[in-house]
This record gives structure tokens, C-alpha cells and sequence, in this order.
């Protein structure tokens, strides 16, 4: 057994993420697997859907598998995460354009990378234990995967606040943002799942659809448009400083512990992607950034402080979030020549 499972179940093609006690964490040799196994599909008369899905309870995909990025980053190896970032993206561009329906169930986390693969396709469907999120800046990183063009399509200033601050989204709040398109009851999973492979009828979806409960953000969002529409981080810090409450309370902390040059270039980002029309372009963007994270961005640090020697310490390179030249995010967003995305 893999790290992915691809196969054909009656009328459906079948992914199934299966690191479940890694978090389905997603590496380069499984997003490999998964791409050949959509690029088989595709003119397949047999495969009218596919599913994606993961084993375990936990998480449908909590990201990409970074700890091996740092030790190859380390090494000096910057190439291979450059491969992976690339190749991944094309993936999640795949998915995007897919002539097919891409039907994924998304239970518990889905975070980083996992967003790249289950929230491009037609049905993105979340239950009650799911947890959406783009936890990037933590890490030295910006929302990719196409992820800041789902952050810059949602309502008002929701994609500034959850790509600078990580917040968690439940079902109902993932819903409001996009990253989700229809809830499912998870009991009723199994059953829907059997029906598409049986019919190959992606309607049967919609059908299973119900009201997602509990969404937080409406209530948050005239205090988002009024804190995160000002035009530059100091000044959305100054503003949140202002606020009253806790979630300005959380979302202040929480940039306050990012990297600094992933905050600003994470809101220059998802306001670029406001003028955008498709992943592919976003992905373009975002390549840019992630190209340049080990050598002139925090991520190797970032990755060393959360997840390596796990002291939640990182050392920026910038000391806070008000404090890097705007001429440095545009550096780490020109373009790359010819190693840019086309």
C-alpha cells in the first residue's frame, strides 16, 4: 500500500490519501501519482467522476510535506522543493480545469496543500469535524496552491484576515469563503460516495447538500471590512489595536507571531489575485514567492521553529510586521525569468 491510492470503482476514479498518521500529508512522488492518475481519467469514457478522499479521521490533507523541504533546504538542495512547488501547482491547476467532476471529501484538516487539492474541483464537500485553513505565514510561507485566489473571491475582507492570521474555518465559515461549496453530514459520506461510484451522476452531490450550522464570520465581518480594508499591514495592526473583542484580540496576536515578510507579501498577494480569472495565474504569482522562500524569505526558519526543534521561536529576518521595505516584497515577487510559471 501507498502513500495514495488510484483506482477505478465503477463509474468513478478513485484517490485515496493514505498517510493518515502523517495527516495525508501531501509529498512530491504522491502528487505525481495523483496527477497521472487524472491525466489517465481524462479521455476515459469509463471514469465519469472522480472522488477524492483520504483514510483516517484527523485530516483529509493538513499540507505539504515541508520537514523534508528543510533538510534538503539545509543541505543546500533548493531545487527539489522548487520541482515539488512547481509540479504541485500544475496539479492543483489540473484539478481547477478539469472537463470532469472532482467530487473531495474533506473531513477533519485541511490545510496548505490540502487545500490544493480539494478545493479546485466542482463538489468541495466539508462535514462537521472539518477545519479549513491557510496557516502559511506561520511558517514563512504565503496562502499558494491557487489558495489566494479563493482568499481574494471571498466577501469582503474575509481572504485579507484568514491568509494573514490562519484562522480555522468550520464547515459553515469554509462555506462563506469558498473554500467549500456544500456540507454533508459525514455519516451520510459513505452512502454518497457508493451512489457516485454506482451512477456516475455528480448531482447526487447536490442532492446530499444540507445547511451548514455555527458560521462565525458574518458576525465578524463588519469588524473585518473596517480593520483589514486599510491599505497597508502597520496600517491594519494600528486598527486591530484599536478593536475591542476577541477575535481582534486572537487576530492581532496571531500576525504579531508570522513571519513579516510573509505578511506583506501575503496582502499584496491576494490583492493582486482580485484582478485575476484563474488559478493558473495565481499559482504563477505565488511561484515567485515560494521560488525565493529558503534564501530570502523565513520559511526555512520557520519550518526549524515549528516543526524541527519545535521552540515556537523563530528568528525573522525582519524583527516585526511593520518593518519590511516595500521594495523587498516587491523583489520577492518579480518575476523569476525563465523560471517563471507560464
Amino acid at each position: 500500500m501507498g502513500d495514495v491510492i488510484t483506482r477505478i470503482e465503477g463509474r468513478a476514479g478513485v484517490v485515496t490519501l493514505s498517510r493518515p498518521k502523517a495527516l495525508n500529508a501531501l509529498s512530491h512522488p504522491m502528487s505525481l501519482t495523483i496527477e497521472a492518475a487524472l491525466d489517465a481519467w481524462r479521455d476515459n469514457a469509463d471514469v465519469a467522476l472522480v472522488i477524492l478522499e483520504a483514510e483516517g479521521e484527523k485530516a483529509f490533507c493538513a499540507g505539504g510535506d515541508i520537514a523534508s523541504i528543510y533538510h534538503q533546504s539545509k543541505a543546500g538542495e533548493l531545487q527539489p522543493a522548487r520541482d515539488f512547488w512547481r509540479e504541485e501547482y500544475r496539479l492543483n491547476v489540473k484539478i481547477a480545469e478539469y472537463p470532469k467532476p472532482i467530487l473531495s471529501f474533506m473531513q477533519g484538516f485541511i490545510m496548505g496543500g490540502g487545500v490544493g487539492l480539494g478545493c479546485h474541483g466542482s463538489h468541495r464537500i466539508v462535514g462537521d469535524t472539518s477545519k479549513v485553513a491557510m496557516p502559511e505565514c506561520g511558517i514563512g510561507l504565503i496562502p499558494d496552491v491557487g489558495g489566494s485566489l479563493i482568499l481574494a473571491r471571498a466577501p469582503g475582507r474575509v481572504g485579507e484576515y484568514v491568509g494573514l492570521t490562519g484562522e480555522r474555518l468550520n464547515a459553515a465559515d469554509a462555506i462563506l469563503a469558498g473554500f467549500a461549496n456544500l456540507y454533508v453530514p459525514e455519516t451520510d459520506w459513505p452512502a454518497l460516495k457508493a451512489a457516485l461510484i454506482e451512477t456516475g451522476d455528480a448531482s447526487l452531490a447536490n442532492k446530499a447538500g444540507r445547511q451548514a450550522e455555527r458560521a462565525t464570520l458574518p458576525a465578524l465581518m463588519p469588524m473585518l471590512d473596517r480593520v483589514f480594508s486599510a491599505e497597508t499591514l502597520t496600517d491594519i495592526l494600528k486598527r486591530l489595536d484599536r478593536e475591542e473583542g476577541e477575535a481582534a484580540e486572537k487576530a492581532l496576536a496571531a500576525i504579531r507571531r508570522a513571519s513579516p515578510i510573509s505578511l506583506a507579501a501575503t496582502l499584496e498577494i491576494v490583492r493582486r489575485a482580485r484582478g485575476f480569472s484563474s488559478v493558473r495565474e495565481a499559482v504563477a504569482l505565488e511561484y515567485r514567492f515560494t521560488w525565493r522562500s529558503h534564501e530570502k524569505g523565513d520559511f526555512v526558519e520557520g519550518i526549524r521553529a515549528q516543526l524541527i526543534d519545535k521552540d515556537r521561536n523563530p528568528r525573522w529576518k525582519h524583527p516585526a510586521a511593520d518593518a519590511v521595505p516595500a521594495d523587498y516584497i516587491a523583489m520577492m515577487l518579480a518575476s523569476l525569468g525563465e523560471n517563471d510559471i507560464r
